[in-house]
């Protein structure tokens, strides 16, 4: 007798081959079988007939280290597949954490990825200073999905040179053999990696780049040699120039970073997209990431499945804020009552009158030439003939004021999109190319992040709407493809041998699909983070299960009460 028989799927196993009708037997948390399978050896079945049978998703970039302390299903990844997921990127994170550097990490956090201070500050029970008793906490949580995470550099500088670790000093010899130490002790404990950052977007909440942003290579070099000594773990970093500030410091990047991975004999993993202040970059480091491959130097890319966007309105951010008279027209309050306020004629014509006369990058950056409606569903990949600003003209109306009207109509609600990354050329072919390119990782949805500035952790189920079913506008990917990406090719870049595919042995994790009634849901502001932190959440209908560990933690969308996930030590 087995746990759980799911009969009749098509069963598309992970490794990129053709789908094929099969049921799956699970037991003890593992799948046993795939075949043909008589039903009356189940002790539960659930008929799979007409629906699409996956590994659950493995998502290696994402920002849950504080949630993973109070939300047991990690939201709002876990909504959309994801039963494993990796924290601890970006050199940002929670421990080591010294009794007095509580606050400073969690402004390092808030500034970096954009998650309230106030719901860090509630919702983290600080039981640990060390990464590994870190590591003993969440192994205490019971979770619904499995997380895992790596030793990030910003609290480890921070632990070992005090202020001058957080200011960026230059490290001492002593410094670096300290904190390889450290990065070490995290990697023998269970961490999967190391991670780092070296944009200079990337800033605390007092505005200080995060610390390790500016270290030289032999602080890189010898934070690298803890994973040599240990033989495990990758090297994860968001590059320099990443976001277009340096166009020559990407390049310099890859130098190091080829030499780093074939010296440490370990992957070295940086985030790469378009960016509009040179939008060929990303194609020059595709193409010299894949000669280092070729060469034995592990440098692989992590890629977006979408344009990197910014959601705009009045529950998160918006340009008409920057007018002279906005907060006193406008009080703070719900964004219903805002948008009512918004609406009477007066403030209307004051603030488009400010607006009009503002000189100001961040307003010009948000004009609405460059801005799209987010619909029901949301059309990540829109024609540039539907900007708003064309919108607004072909509807004989000022644009400044038709965004002005759309902004405060109704419940206040409606959010607008401005792509920053990825579509600098009006459509997402650079993005295509990424993630058909054999050697790169598909990542960057950055869930549990960004709570106020976009929701990219729904990237999971955009690469099965999109780009495998729906994309009119260029090639498609094809659906096997799509799932192998993330799953056997995501779990397999950091070790994690026992999922991501369905076969024998393999950690029984199963999305059940509906592909035909797939759909996302428009991004929408909440505030159910502690102390009533607001986020951008995404959900999407047509998953019909999720099985974690051969139980069920989700049907159709609504959460079982299962709890079966755990931390993965490395």
């Amino acid at each position: 007798m087995f746990d759980l028989v799911v009969r009749g799927g098509s069963v598309i196993d992970g490794t990129g081959v053709d789908a094929v009708t099969a049921d799956v037997a699970i037991s003890d948390g593992r799948i046993v079988e795939v075949g043909r399978i008589d039903a009356a050896r189940g002790r539960q079945v659930i008929d799979a007939d007409g629906l699409l049978v996956t590994p659950g998703f493995v998502d290696i970039h994402t920002h849950y280290d504080g949630q993973a302390t109070w939300d047991p299903y990690l939201t709002p990844s876990s909504w959309h597949g994801v039963t494993t997921v990796m924290m601890g990127n970006c050199g940002v994170g929670f421990a080591p954490a010294a009794p007095d550097r509580h606050e400073w990490l969690i402004g390092l956090m808030e500034g970096v990825e954009d998650i309230p201070g106030a719901a860090l500050s509630e919702g983290i029970e600080w039981g640990w200073e060390s990464f590994p008793e870190y590591l003993d906490v969440l192994a205490s949580k019971s979770l619904a999905i499995d997380v895992a995470t790596q030793v990030p550099h910003g609290p480890i500088r921070a632990y070992v040179m005090g202020e001058r670790g957080a200011s960026n000093e230059p490290a001492t010899t002593d410094d670096i053999a300290a904190m390889s130490a450290l990065v070490e002790e995290g990697l023998r404990a269970g961490a999967f990696g190391f991670s780092t950052s070296r944009t200079i977007m990337h800033t605390a909440i007092n505005g200080e780049p995060v610390p390790g942003t500016f270290a030289a290579e032999d602080e890189l070099f010898g934070l690298g040699e803890a994973l040599r000594r240990v033989g495990h773990g990758v090297f994860e970093l968001a590059p320099a120039g990443a976001l277009g500030e340096d166009l020559l410091a990407a390049d310099r990047e890859m130098n190091w970073m080829r030499r780093l991975a074939k010296h440490i004999a370990r992957p070295v993993s940086f985030a790469l997209n378009q960016n509009s202040a040179d939008r060929d970059e990303w194609r020059r480091l595709l193409d010299a990431s894949a000669a280092a491959v070729a060469d034995g130097a592990a440098v692989y890319p992590q890629v977006h499945a979408h344009a990197v966007t910014l959601l705009t309105g009045l529950g998160t951010f918006h340009p008409f804020e920057y007018c002279p008279s906005w907060s006193t027209l406008v009080p703070a309050g719900p964004a219903n009552a805002r948008a009512a306020t918004m609406r009477t004629t007066e403030v209307r014509e004051q603030l488009l009158r400010e607006i009009a006369a503002l000189d100001s990058a961040f307003v010009a950056f948000m004009s609405p030439r460059r801005l799209y409606s987010v619909d029901d569903p949301p059309e990540y990949e829109p024609d540039p003939s539907t900007t708003l600003g064309k919108v607004a003209a072909a509807a004989g109306a000022e644009p400044w004021a038709f965004l002005y009207d759309l902004l405060s109509s109704g419940e206040g609600d409606q959010l607008v999109m401005a792509p920053i990354h990825n579509y600098a050329d009006g459509d997402l072919s650079p993005s295509f190319e990424m993630l058909s390119a054999p050697h790169t990782v598909f990542g960057l949805g950055d869930g549990g992040s960004h709570c106020g500035q976009t929701c990219d952790a729904s990237s999971t189920t955009f690469l099965l709407t999109h780009w495998a079913r729906d994309r009119s506008r260029g090639p498609r990917l094809r659906l096997e493809d799509a799932v192998a990406k993330m799953t056997s090719k995501t779990a397999a870049v950091y070790g994690l041998v026992d999922r991501g595919v369905l076969a024998p042995g393999r950690v029984a994790d199963l999305n059940l699909i509906d592909l035909a009634r797939l759909e996302l849901r428009r991004p929408e502001v909440v505030h159910d983070l502690p102390a009533r932190g607001r986020r951008l959440i995404q959900r999407a209908d047509g998953y019909v299960a999720t099985v974690k560990t051969g139980e069920v933690i989700y049907a159709e969308g609504k959460a079982t009460g299962a709890l079966p996930g755990s931390l993965l030590r490395s």
